[in-house]
C-alpha cells in the first residue's frame, strides 16, 4: 500500500514522461532534469510501487502491465492539477518552456512548419518542436500512448477519448515538369484532357502497396484508369520525381503551389472533379483544458486557415 502523505507527486511527470517516451535521456529533456536524476526518480518509483514498472528488454525499456494500468490515470490526473494551478494567473506564452510532438505527413512539413516555426519562435522561444511521420492507422494509438501532442491528418474513425477539429477542405492538381513534351499546348492552371491524364504514367504518394489514390476510384466510377508506374511515401518525392521525368504527379493544391516553382513543376487542374478532402487536427480528451496544448492547437489551426 502506498502512503500519499509521503509520496513524492513530483515522481509522477517522470512516470509520465517514461510511459509516452520509454526513454530517461528524453524525460529528462523535457522535464528538465539530467538523466541521472531521471533513473534516481525511477528507483524511487519501484520502490513506492512495488513494481520494477519498466523492464529492459534488448535497449529497450518496456513498461510492465502495471505501470501501463497507470498510464490514463497518471496523465488524467497530471492534467487536472496543470489546469487547477494554472487557472489563478495569466497565461504567458513568452514564459513557456516545454516540448511539443506533431504527428503529421510531409504535407505540413511543408505548408506549416516554416510558418509555424516563425511564429511560435517570436512568442515562444523557449519552445520546442517536432514533427514525426503518423501513419493513418497507426496514429490514434500513438496519440493515445501520449507518443504525439496531437496529429494532423484526414478524417478517421477515432476513440470517444480523441477529439478533433476539421482543418480546412483540401483539393488536388496535377503536376508535370515545365517543358514536359506532350503538354506543350497547355497553360499553367489549364483542365488536363482526359486521355492525357490517363494515358501518360503517373507517380503518386502511396503509404501502403497499392498502386492506387483517390483518383483511381473517381476514375472506375467513370469507366477509366490511368497507368500508375510509380508509388513512395511522401508528396516531396511525387514532385520530385515528376519534376525530373516525364511522369504526372498529382499533389494537394496547397502542397503544389508552394513547392512548383523550386521544382520546376506546372501545375494543372484534374480532367475531372473530384471531392474534396477533409483535413483534421485531433488531439487527447484530457488535454483539452491544457492551456499550453490549447495556444499550441491555436496557432496551428491559425497558420492553417483556409485559402
Amino acid at each position: 500500500m502506498v502512503n500519499f502523505r509521503a509520496f513524492d507527486l513530483n515522481l509522477l511527470r517522470v512516470l509520465d514522461g517514461m510511459l509516452a517516451t520509454r526513454n530517461t535521456t528524453r524525460v529528462g529533456e523535457a522535464i528538465g532534469l539530467s538523466q541521472p536524476a531521471v533513473s534516481s526518480a525511477l528507483r524511487r518509483l519501484r520502490d513506492s510501487l512495488g513494481d520494477p514498472l519498466f523492464v529492459r528488454e534488448g535497449n529497450a525499456l518496456v513498461p510492465t502491465d502495471f505501470a501501463l494500468s497507470l498510464q490514463e490515470p497518471v496523465r488524467s490526473a497530471l492534467a487536472s492539477l496543470e489546469t487547477a494551478f494554472s487557472g489563478g494567473g495569466a497565461f504567458d506564452p513568452a514564459r513557456l518552456t516545454r516540448s511539443f510532438v506533431i504527428g503529421a505527413s510531409d504535407y505540413f512539413q511543408e505548408t506549416l512548419m516554416p510558418q509555424l516555426v516563425a511564429k511560435v519562435s517570436a512568442i515562444s522561444p523557449n519552445v520546442r518542436l517536432k514533427m514525426l511521420p503518423a501513419g493513418i492507422e497507426e496514429f490514434p494509438a500513438m496519440l493515445t500512448g501520449g507518443q504525439f501532442d496531437m496529429v494532423l491528418s484526414i478524417g478517421v474513425e477515432t476513440p470517444d477519448w480523441i477529439r478533433k477539429e476539421r482543418v480546412f477542405r483540401a483539393s488536388n492538381v496535377v503536376t508535370a515538369r515545365r517543358g514536359h513534351p506532350l503538354l506543350g499546348g497547355l497553360k499553367w492552371g489549364d483542365r488536363l484532357p482526359m486521355d492525357l491524364f490517363c494515358g501518360l504514367p503517373h507517380v503518386i504518394f502511396s503509404a501502403s502497396a497499392d498502386f492506387a489514390h483517390f483518383e483511381d476510384a473517381e476514375l472506375a466510377r467513370m469507366g477509366r484508369t490511368r497507368h500508375v508506374q510509380v508509388t513512395v511515401a511522401g508528396y516531396h518525392g511525387v514532385g520530385r520525381v515528376a519534376a525530373q521525368t516525364d511522369l504526372l504527379g498529382v499533389l494537394p493544391t496547397r502542397f503544389a503551389l508552394s513547392v512548383a516553382d523550386h521544382l520546376g513543376l506546372d501545375v494543372f487542374r484534374l480532367p475531372f472533379d473530384e471531392p474534396l478532402v477533409e483535413m483534421f487536427l485531433y488531439w487527447r480528451e484530457r488535454d483539452t483544458g491544457s492551456r499550453d496544448q490549447r495556444w499550441l492547437r491555436e496557432q496551428v489551426l491559425g497558420q492553417l486557415a483556409p485559402v
